[in-house]
């Protein structure tokens, strides 16, 4: 492995970092109210806005953000309204939601003679091919959403959770794909949920090394870099609860 190489993962490991950066406090939430397959559902739901963005023939990083936007914020709307009315009972629209967002993705790809390629990257994402604009548009809105949960995590109860959750997903979804998004977000949070100290910073820790060993070994053995990545995510997540099993009884 050359220093060439090594290179190109400048943009992908930006990528990452930026991604679990945003996504470990958000994901912490989504734990902490049991409604686990939300990030699926709004990554999918974003994930038609990019497919209807690109059989409109829109291919610009920020017209393609308006619509996947557009589009996860409508499903965080929706979410916003139902919850109070659901209760427990969210989870199973959570569902739904998915299951019909990814029916309407594989109808509108139907026709598209490269529809099989472009839903493929919609799922696993091309975190290796990451370009710089791409790059720069997603990682702003990423970073802007992971200041605002931040600062402002104690007033967005409810329904301002959701739409920092939209805007978070719409962003990430585009440049790591639907399965790294849900393995960004539910690993390190589950792996260190029992955690007192610094819990967000080695759930931080813990997805920085999972993307950064997933990119290496994509590298070096020349294999896809999202399921490597989310292999890499859980052997980190299964160290660290093993390590402090290990620890309580020692």
């Amino acid at each position: 492995m050359s220093l060439t190489d090594l290179n190109l993962l400048t943009l992908p490991l930006v990528a990452g970092l930026l991604v679990v950066l945003s996504h470990v406090p958000l994901g912490q939430e989504v734990v902490r109210r049991g409604i686990i397959f939300i990030d699926l559902a709004i990554a999918q739901i974003a994930g038609v806005g990019i497919i209807a963005a690109g059989l409109l023939g829109l291919h610009s990083p920020w017209a393609v953000q308006l619509f996947a936007a557009c589009s996860a914020l409508a499903g965080a709307l929706l979410l916003t309204l139902t919850e109070r009315h659901l209760g427990n009972r969210q989870e199973p629209l959570i569902g739904v939601l998915f299951v019909l967002a990814a029916s309407l993705g594989l109808l509108l790809l139907a026709g598209d003679p490269h529809g099989s390629e472009s839903l493929k990257t919609m799922l696993s994402g091309q975190i290796l091919w990451v370009g710089e604009m791409h790059l720069l548009v997603s990682g702003s809105i990423l970073l802007g959403a992971a200041l605002i949960w931040w600062l402002l995590q104690q007033k967005l109860q409810g329904r301002g959770f959701y739409f920092v959750f939209a805007i978070a997903i719409t962003a990430s979804v585009q440049l790591v794909g639907v399965y790294l998004v849900f393995a960004s977000l539910v690993i390190p949070a589950l792996a260190t949920v029992n955690v007192r100290r610094r819990r967000t910073l080695l759930a931080l820790l813990l997805g920085w090394v999972g993307y950064g060993a997933g990119l290496l070994a994509s590298l070096y053995w020349d294999l896809p870099a999202a399921p490597l990545i989310v292999c890499c995510l859980a052997g980190a997540a299964g160290l660290v609860v093993l390590t402090r099993k290990v620890a309580s009884h020692g």
